[in-house]
Formats: structure tokens, sequence, C-alpha cells
């Protein structure tokens, strides 16, 4: 059975208005220090040179590396403190997933990072980030 934390996490990220809408189809697995996304690859995401925009790279790898994170606390929601991204090669097909792994807690900020591969788990781009507490209690977070 899946623990229920990681189950509500899930939801939460599932159930968002942004990721019914506009990021429709997207996937996601929350274990402990871990969080995969899958996202199928729409031209609606692609720039001029047809290929998706930079914006689509961030919120994949932000939201992998911020999933690992959150997987380990559990009363207040985290927010993104700082995000670097290393871009490798663009993608216009197919789908993308980000792994995210929790590698750093201390008392006052967690790091994460995670990679993101093309359908033919190709590193197409990779980063790192700092998140700490927010104001916002989980249990305050409607996820159905």
């Amino acid at each position: 059975m899946k623990n229920t934390h990681y189950k509500k996490l899930e939801n939460i990220y599932l159930n968002a208005k942004l990721n019914k809408e506009i990021y429709s189809g997207i996937e996601i697995v929350i274990s402990k220090n871990y969080s995969e996304i899958k996202m199928p690859i729409k031209q609606d995401y692609f720039h001029a040179l047809k290929a998706i925009h930079g914006s689509v790279y961030f919120k994949m790898l932000d939201d992998a590396a911020f999933f690992a994170a959150q997987s380990v606390v559990k009363d207040y929601m985290l927010l993104t403190a700082s995000f670097n991204i290393t871009f490798k090669m663009p993608v216009s097909n197919g789908y993308i997933k980000s792994i995210g792994t929790l590698f750093s807690v201390s008392e006052r900020e967690l790091k994460a990072e995670s990679k993101m591969y093309d359908s033919n788990n190709e590193l197409v781009a990779f980063g790192n980030g700092i998140f700490k507490k927010s104001k916002i209690s989980i249990s305050s977070i409607k996820s159905d």
C-alpha cells in the first residue's frame, strides 16, 4: 500500500489547475527522497524553433526536485528558494521524464537535483535547487 503522505502529494500535483489544463497527461510518482514525472510533448509547448520552450524544462526539473524534497517534509509545503538549470539538447516529440532526488537536508533548507530525459532515455537537461519551508501547512491543501 502506498504511503498516504506520498499519495496526498501526488494528488495535490495532479489536481493543480495548471497540470490539469495546460500540462494534461502528466504523471507523477513520489517515494522517499525521490520523484519521477512524465509528460507527453505537445506542440503547444514549442517555441519558434519547434522544440519545447525552456519554461517547460524549468517546470519539469523544478517539480521533480521539489517533490523529492517535499517527500520528507510532512508538516509544511516547501518553496523553491533557487533553482539552476543546464540545457543539453532540444526535445520536440515523444515525452519527457524528470527524476528528482533529495541529497541534503539541514535545519533551514533542503537541496535536491533532477535530470530530464527524452523518449530515447537521453539526458536533455539537469538542475539543482534549494527548497525552504513555507508557512502553508500540507493539511490545509485540498488534494482531490
